[in-house]
């Protein structure tokens, strides 16, 4: 099989090095200098310092190559989220089609299938996620995923690309909750990095711990389905490795860039130095606003991202957040 992977980040080189070993595969980086030297040096020491590329493996920043390469194959998308819309546009139009980012489009809050939808209608298209760091996948360490599509084919042909070695594909009808599962559990990530930075200081005031941590991961999964249900997705998907497991690693894993940023934020230190030392894109930190808006906009009360974006915003300290939060009235337990 032929694929072309557009965008070598970590989670594209990661994808394309492990799908190398079974398939033909360019990965397509934007900038040509980047391109030579992993074509050169045969690693990407920006994103997966340390991790070799496989010798099947070309790498090239000609656009047309790698459109060329796939024609009748598969394409994978591996930008952030911001550049989703931009290289859709850009496939041919009936092009199958896969993305990797999580999240809501900023401005029109749109998740990737409904950008898919308004771009390309009737094109096959979908998204493949699940709880999986960059670096293990890069590494070969045992990772399932998820590839949702409502093309019955376009899922097979994820399976036949990926499917093997130390990855494992399951497959869903539901690109919606999978993607509302990639996107929510970003915001939840920081949120538990907050508490987690918190518990981890003596200086008074709220003092979390790990009792803590497991309520909000739970309460967390709770607004993730509340929003997931709101735009049509099936409730069992959040069960699953998007909503559960995706939530469960990124809140708890040490290599999660989201995480990480809750994490500085309960030090004391501002978002944008947060993010300047993570130098990498942490999904959560850009989608937050985004996924509450949506949320408003549909009548969802989520108030753990609510409080996120407050302390991402400046306007609420994250000790005064966690105080916030459970000083919530009382209520029945569920969705």
């Amino acid at each position: 099989m032929k694929l072309s992977v557009l965008g070598a980040g970590a989670w594209g080189t990661a994808l394309a090095c492990s799908a190398a070993a079974q398939h033909e595969v360019v990965l397509w980086a934007r900038d040509p200098v980047q391109a030579a030297t992993l074509a050169s040096a045969r690693r990407n020491e920006r994103y997966l310092p340390g991790v070799d590329l496989p010798p099947g493996l070309e790498v090239s920043a000609s656009w047309d190559e790698a459109l060329a390469h796939a024609h009748a194959g598969l394409l994978v998308i591996a930008t952030p989220m911001s550049g989703l819309r931009s290289t859709l546009s850009r496939l041919p139009a009936q092009a199958p089609v896969l993305w990797l980012c999580k999240g809501f489009e900023a401005g029109s809050g749109a998740l990737g299938h409904e950008i898919a939808h308004e771009l390309r209608p009737g094109a096959p298209s979908g998204v493949l996620s699940g709880p999986s760091f960059a670096m293990e996948v890069a590494q070969g360490r045992p990772t399932a995923l998820v590839a949702a599509s409502t093309s019955p084919t376009l899922c097979d042909q994820a399976v036949q690309a990926f499917h093997g070695g130390a990855l494992r594909i399951y497959t869903s009808q539901d690109p919606t909750g999978v993607e509302v599962g990639g996107a929510v559990k970003n915001v939840m990530a920081i949120a538990t990095g907050i508490l987690d930075g918190l518990a981890a200081r003596a200086d008074g005031g709220v003092l979390p711990g790990l009792n803590a941590r497991a309520a909000l991961i739970t309460r967390g999964l709770a607004e993730m389905t509340r929003l997931g249900l709101a735009l049509g997705a099936r409730a069992e998907t959040f069960m699953g490795l998007s909503g559960l497991g995706d939530l469960v690693l990124t809140s708890t894993g040490a290599l999660s860039r989201n995480r990480q940023v809750g994490l500085m934020l309960a030090e004391g230190r501002s978002l944008h130095e947060a993010v300047a030392a993570l130098g990498h894109v942490a999904e959560g930190v850009y989608s937050a606003a985004t996924v509450l808006a949506r949320a408003r906009s549909l009548g969802v009360d989520m108030p753990i991202t609510a409080a996120v974006v407050e302390v991402l915003q400046g306007r609420l300290p994250p000790g005064q957040a966690v105080a916030r939060l459970m000083s919530r009235d009382a209520r029945p337990e569920g969705l």
